[in-house]
């Protein structure tokens, strides 16, 4: 796996409804450049959950990771087996799992294979990256706004803190919240599902941040420190930092919202790392899958 871009996530996922036709696939929206951002769900039971990837685009093994999760749950739901002892199919008869496993499609294929000379932005681009063609570092879209600061959760606050002027690889929010397709299409589909609670995984630091300004409810501390205990990760209430998915989930919803962020080094942690990211990850995900949500 030298880079899973966009379209080995479309092959995966073609791939994937062949052997398993009980997985349901749904387009959720497009990004700026025209790509369909692609939502799967596992499960058939009332509770509904939801588990983001590759909102940053040079955290992109983000998605190689979750779609792997899939499959190894796809596969132990198929054949009626526990995995890491958890009983899949009970967990997917109570369950539906909601994932979208690439949100910033554009950013992760410029990540991954940079510009040539028939890119559109080709020039805008290379002169928002002083000129380097080497886009390794890139965390926005392809319009240089960061997806994980478009949410209205005190925006302004986060714009103000970031103190970026325009358009870049990392930190900008955009002129307003909600600006940009790939933002919209994921604030919208979370608010046609009444989720009990979100994942948006991230890298690094292994870490997750479980609160935002006092919004969240009483258990989401107690369920990031069972999330943290099945890791090796840490729990961390996080100040001073606004816009974000999981901020604007929590204030809108009143519901358990989580980053986490798997691995620990440079973005973008290196391919060689995968099989450690991924037996760090998934007991967070099954013990998130489990947490017994307080219904409101």
């Amino acid at each position: 796996m030298l880079g899973y871009g966009y379209w080995t996530l479309c092959e995966e996922l073609n791939r994937l409804g062949k052997i398993y036709p009980f997985l349901h696939f749904e387009v959720i929206g497009e990004s700026v450049m025209g790509k369909s951002i692609p939502a799967l769900r596992i499960g058939q039971g009332a509770k509904e959950l939801h588990i983001n990837a590759s909102f940053h685009a040079n955290e992109w093994i983000t998605t190689p990771l979750l779609m792997q999760f899939v499959e190894d749950l796809a596969c132990s739901y198929a054949r009626g087996t526990a995995w890491q002892g958890s009983n899949i199919r009970r967990l997917l008869s109570e369950y539906s799992l909601w994932v979208v496993p690439m949100v910033n499609p554009d950013g992760v294929e410029l990540v991954l294979h940079g510009v040539n000379d028939e890119h559109p932005f080709r020039e805008t681009l290379l002169d928002w990256n002083g000129g380097s063609p080497d886009f390794s570092n890139w965390k926005a879209n392809i319009r240089g706004v960061d997806l994980n600061d478009q949410f209205p959760a005190h925006w302004e606050e986060e714009a103000a803190r970031r103190g970026q002027p325009g358009p870049g690889e990392r930190d900008y929010g955009g002129v307003a919240p909600l600006t940009e397709p790939e933002a919209i299409a994921l604030a919208h589909f979370t608010e046609c599902h009444p989720f009990e609670l979100v994942v948006a995984l991230h890298t690094q630091g292994r870490e997750i941040y479980w609160n935002y300004r006092d919004y969240e409810p009483s258990e989401s501390e107690a369920f990031a420190e069972r999330l943290a205990l099945a890791s090796g990760y840490q729990a961390v209430k996080l100040v001073d930092s606004d816009a974000g998915y999981k901020d604007w989930f929590i204030q809108q919803f009143r519901k358990p919202g989580f980053t986490i962020e798997v691995g620990v080094g440079v973005n973008p942690l290196p391919v060689e790392s995968f099989a450690t990211l991924y037996e760090e990850m998934v007991p967070i995900l099954l013990t998130a899958m489990d947490l017994q949500v307080v219904n409101r």
